[in-house]
């Protein structure tokens, strides 16, 4: 059974901009790094797209995870809709998953350390979690939370697996059809119901990377 949002809401949803573990392609969980300039540009980009699809823009709960790539993007947004930078609120249930001792390890990196255990944990992502790290299902379990809270049309700002993960629940994906997905950059997703739609992309600044994590 698929997740679904409560009646009359309406969520967006976008993946912070790109990093620089992303643009090394390392696995990036609850450790930061910065925005790289294309990055930047995605966040604006997605500030755009706000702008031009969603009239009551100013109106939206503004929502972002509580780590720093995603507050950069949340508050490049913001500036982009000429709104208060700083007017928007922190939500620890829509950060990204914990990747424990794989964090900011390439993949090469992170499987020399174990590989029985590295194929293991890709095999069956939904109960192996990365040493240290979570489950796919202990991310899903919060973001469903998350899900039933929501009382006003929302905007939110997270994560590549977190964002994966969320969409392939509204979708009733099982966790490898979740992990296959993309994570684009760049972009807004908008949510009713079980519905999930990716809106126009406003720039050319859109990336599409291969999933990590």
């Amino acid at each position: 059974m698929s997740l679904s949002l409560p009646d009359g809401i309406t969520l967006y949803f976008a993946r912070h901009g790109e990093t620089e573990a992303n643009l090394a392609h390392c696995f990036s969980g609850k450790k930061d790094t910065p925005l790289t300039p294309r990055g930047r540009e995605q966040a604006r980009a997605i500030g755009l797209a706000l702008k031009r699809d969603v009239p009551s823009f100013a109106a939206l709960d503004y929502v972002a995870s509580p780590l720093q790539r995603a507050r950069t993007t949340m508050e490049i947004v913001r500036a982009t809709l000429d709104l208060a930078l700083q007017d928007y609120r922190l939500e620890s249930r829509i950060q990204e998953i914990d990747l424990g001792a794989w964090d900011q390890l390439t993949d090469e990196q992170a499987k020399a350390l174990d590989p029985a255990y590295f194929l293991r944990r890709a095999t069956d992502k939904w109960h192996v979690p990365p040493p240290g790290g979570e489950t796919y299902a202990q991310v899903a379990e919060r973001l469903t939370a998350w899900i039933a809270d929501l009382k006003a049309d929302t905007f939110a700002v997270s994560h590549g697996a977190a964002t994966r993960i969320l969409r392939g629940l509204f979708a009733g994906l099982d966790a490898a059809q979740m992990s296959a997905l993309d994570e684009p950059q760049g972009v807004v997703f908008r949510a009713v119901g079980a519905q999930v739609e990716m809106l126009a992309p406003a720039s050319g600044a859109v990336s599409n990377p291969r999933p990590i994590g």
